[in-house]
């Protein structure tokens, strides 16, 4: 009867192991069918917001100023204001 239990266990983890490397390799192959496609199509959306700014870029006319705030630079700004800071008289 042990026997029987050891032969069912093992054949059932050599299934698991077995279903567990087919995954692995379906997934590596899909991977590689799929990587170049994504990768292309990453390459269009940044080549397109380029020649999109490079578009807006020109439209402007010449001696136009523009000025663009970074949020990041504007949230620091905000913290900092207001802060309150003790002074000791030094005689």
């Amino acid at each position: 009867m042990d026997q029987l239990f050891v032969i069912l266990v093992l054949t059932n983890f050599l299934k698991t192991v077995g279903i567990i490397v087919l995954i692995y390799f379906v997934l590596k192959f899909v991977g590689r069918l799929l990587f170049p496609i994504v990768v292309k199509k990453a390459v269009n959306n940044m080549q397109a917001r380029q020649s999109q700014y490079q578009r807006q870029q020109q439209n402007k006319q010449e001696g136009e100023v523009t000025v663009e705030k970074n949020r990041r630079d504007q949230n620091r700004a905000r913290n900092t204001e207001g802060e309150y800071v003790d002074f000791e008289e030094v005689d």
